[in-house]
């Protein structure tokens, strides 16, 4: 698969609940995730070695906010050629994740060089803040590749990871990881397992640019994901699973324009609706992600525009087989209904993305996405 484009973002904490973090801002927990964080914080309190409920007066002088700027600067490097710092943690340090477990610093690192060469990880941090005596909370995502497979599956894990401190010595002693995307995260899971398993399929993508995202957060059923500023050629569309317009669209692309200048072809070709009844739809190309709209040149067909989609976050259900109109419209249905479930504000309409060919693609390896834009959004 092509390598799905992030750009890594390390986030200081919001220094209090309610206060914006960029432009977008929502805290939210649904009834589920309320119940499934009172199911982990009980395995935590099971796995940690210090009490968490120790007064401050007792503490041996523990500088917890040290600890948390260092876990900024530290983690970061979880897979890289420098990594952690392992004088940080106890020899006997229990770490625990769905799937996973060692009760000593040398598993710990044995665990991370060990995904570190099957699955090529990239490591973003988001935020890491103080959330008990002893106890700090991180918020992050994981994308890998298994390299193993020859399609070299894209697998992705958002989460939190509480990490206890021992008072003694000042060092984190436990270490538990819950993803966002189960409900039982306690080891061993096999709702974790087949969580993995899943995301070994095969999703072919072209390897075209495609506009800049990065996965904020992965749940059972969808991804939050926040884009950068892109530009599309567009053109009025029939449906959402139509292609009514897409060789005008790229038409221009390859020469059909002022200056006769051809242009990459990209991915995905986008469809979108606008209204509630997903009746109004347009069709769109990216363009290259280095033009701006000074500097590409004029459609020669006055139903073809230029328009710069200024990003965002939107919540993305991927899926396979052929995009008909009844199965996008299924999608979409399920997908708004998930997120107001879950507490988010979703905007009106949504967009068709179909990555490949279907002329030269296998239906069970087509890679096609429902997105639908979010009002606001925020990690706490």
């Amino acid at each position: 698969m092509a390598t799905t484009q992030l750009s890594l973002q390390i986030l200081r904490p919001l220094p209090a609940a309610g206060q914006t973090c960029g432009r977008q801002s929502y805290s939210f927990q649904s009834r589920n995730s309320a119940i499934r964080t009172r199911r982990n914080m009980k395995w935590v309190l099971r796995l940690s070695l210090v009490d968490q409920n120790q007064p401050q007066s007792q503490s041996t002088g523990v500088d917890v906010k040290q600890l948390v700027d260092f876990l900024y600067d530290d983690l970061p490097h979880l897979f890289d050629d420098q990594g952690i710092d392992r004088t940080a943690y106890d020899e006997l340090v229990k770490f625990r994740d769905p799937i996973t477990k060692h009760d000593s610093i040398s598993g710990y690192l044995f665990n991370i060089a060990l995904l570190k060469n099957l699955f090529r990880p990239q490591f973003f941090l988001h935020w890491v803040k103080q959330t008990g005596t002893y106890e700090i909370t991180t918020r992050w995502t994981m994308v890998m590749k298994f390299m193993l497979f020859p399609w070299k599956p894209e697998l992705v894990f958002t989460g939190t990871s509480i990490m206890g401190i021992n008072p003694q010595t000042g060092k984190f002693n436990s270490h538990s990881d819950f993803w966002d995307s189960i409900e039982n995260n306690n080891y061993f899971s096999l709702e974790g397992l087949w969580n993995v398993v899943k995301q070994l399929r095969i999703y072919k993508t072209p390897d075209l640019e495609t506009p800049k995202y990065q996965i904020l957060k992965r749940t059972a059923n969808y991804e939050v994901r926040k884009y950068s500023p892109f530009i599309v050629v567009e053109t009025n569309g029939d449906k959402l699973s139509g292609s009514s317009g897409f060789n005008d669209v790229t038409g221009y692309i390859f020469g059909k324009n002022s200056t006769m200048e051809k242009l990459p072809m990209t991915t995905p070709v986008f469809t979108q609706a606008n209204d509630a009844g997903l009746s109004k739809v347009s069709i769109q190309v990216v363009l290259p992600l280095e033009k701006d709209l000074s500097s590409l040149p004029n459609p020669n067909q006055e139903t073809v525009s230029i328009r710069k989609v200024e990003g965002g976050i939107a919540a993305v259900d991927k899926f396979s087989g052929k995009p008909d109109e009844a199965i996008v419209c299924q999608k979409e249905k399920a997908l708004r209904s998930c997120l107001v479930e879950d507490g988010l504000k979703p905007k009106m309409g949504c967009l068709l993305a179909r990555y490949n060919d279907p002329g030269r693609t296998w239906r069970f390896i087509m890679r096609n996405e429902v997105l639908i834009w979010l009002e606001e959004f925020s990690l706490e």
